[in-house]
């Protein structure tokens, strides 16, 4: 004789909870306390409870599962991010979709294009730039939240403020005396910026003229962000014949690439050349000299995002609106002062 299946009823009985409870775990509509939560799941495994998700998407008009999309997974900062986005997601009863758009406005419209058709509830997206986004020119936007610097005023928003924190960093090489800074990572060629280039190369050209002093181009340099476009700026600003005694590279990334190159070319960091990065990954502690860098709290970044989705999510009809992340000055070996 077949045993009945487990309903919510009966998980909530030996939960010690509400059916509403229950439905709350289940559907991630409503923030449940830890404890009750993993108490909840503890019942639902001891009576092999599955959920009955099609009538319950029948009903809600929902799928339970939201889709997270960035520019790039391979680098060490989307694989951190990601992490904490997932968490967060699941912390709130959503399954989640990961997707990569490579910058193209084809992939970000084939997400929106699922989340109108209500397949996804809502969407995390990271634009690299507005102008190659989709999201100005889609008249029915679903729930959507965007993380990063892309600037719009259609949909909330989790950013850092990247032009303030490039510029704490490079008044703090100025404070060490430094007067020929590079900038890897931007320069003004609009073909090549992107928002956050855009955004940090302000912040540079801020600390620089409070300084007194006036960018010099040649020591400015788009090249992509990864290692090896570090050591191919720093390659090409030495082909330039240009003098630098500093380099703010405007990723993590970009700055191991360029120590690599220094310590080719025999330049000491930090006694010939301080370096600079941004984001603080895990391999900003590791390297020799460790790195200098911008950081600040990625899993309560990924928090606020999946936060605002899940609002919008429940409510609808909400005003745009914005959550800016504190940033931090993290100094490392890489920009002490020469002894």
């Amino acid at each position: 004789m077949r045993t009945p299946r487990a309903t919510v009823k009966d998980v909530a009985s030996l939960a010690a909870v509400s059916p509403k409870t229950v439905s709350n775990v289940l559907t991630g509509s409503v923030r449940v306390r830890p404890e009750t939560r993993s108490r909840v799941e503890a019942a639902m495994r001891a009576l092999d409870f599955v959920p009955n998700l099609s009538a319950r998407r029948l009903r809600s008009g929902r799928s339970g599962t939201i889709g997270v999309a960035l520019p790039e997974l391979a680098t060490e900062f989307s694989a951190d991010l990601l992490h904490y986005l997932v968490e967060e997601a699941h912390e709130r009863g959503f399954a989640v979709q990961v997707d990569e758009t490579a910058r193209s406005p084809q992939r970000e419209q084939g997400l929106l294009s699922r989340a109108r058709a209500h397949l996804l509830d809502g969407l995390i997206l990271n634009p690299v730039r507005l102008e190659d986004s989709v999201i100005d020119r889609v008249d029915d936007l679903p729930p959507v939240v965007l993380i990063g610097e892309v600037e719009q005023h259609r949909t909330d928003r989790v950013l850092i403020d990247s032009r303030r924190a490039a510029a704490d960093v490079t008044a703090h090489l100025l404070a060490r005396g430094c007067r020929r800074i590079a900038v890897v990572g931007g320069d003004e060629r609009p073909e090549l910026a992107t928002a956050t280039s855009r955004l940090r190369l302000a912040g540079f050209h801020d600390a620089l003229a409070r300084a007194g002093l006036q960018p010099h181009p040649a020591r400015e340099i788009n090249v992509p962000w990864s290692m090896a476009g570090g050591a191919a700026a720093l390659r090409e600003l030495t082909a330039r014949g240009v003098e630098i005694d500093a380099v703010v590279a405007f990723t993590d990334s970009l700055a191991v690439g360029v120590m690599h190159e220094l310590a080719r070319a025999g330049r000491r960091v930090p006694q010939d050349v301080r370096l600079s990065g941004f984001d603080d990954v895990e391999i900003a502690r590791f390297t020799t000299p460790a790195l200098t860098t911008v950081g600040f709290d990625r899993r309560r970044f990924a928090a606020e995002a999946v936060r605002l989705l899940a609002e919008r999510i429940e409510t609808g009809d909400l005003a745009p609106r914005q959550v800016t992340i504190p940033h931090r000055l993290v100094e490392r070996d890489s920009t002490l002062p020469a002894g």
